[in-house]
């Protein structure tokens, strides 16, 4: 475990952070991003929060999945406010 001075961050072996899943988790932005991240309302605001984007790659890892299949459907049922 590594812990960051002047800092509660502690590095483990949490499997939610292992390589692969830092690698998912990129792939997952990175999709989420190119999909949702460039939209915007007629106000030019954007239409999707950068936070629900950032949270739906999160909670997509968290849970334990190994691939982006269907990580578009996920952000569209559960995070798109309707």
């Amino acid at each position: 475990m590594t812990t960051y001075p002047g800092t509660e961050l502690k590095v483990t072996d949490d499997w939610r952070y292992s390589n692969p899943k830092m690698e998912l988790r990129e792939q997952s932005l990175t999709i989420l991003l190119k999909r949702f991240g460039s939209e915007l309302n007629e106000n030019g605001e954007p239409k999707y929060s950068a936070q629900s984007i950032y949270e739906c790659a999160h909670d997509w890892v968290s849970q334990g999945n190994k691939r982006t299949d269907g990580l578009v459907a996920y952000y569209k049922a559960y995070y798109i406010t309707k």
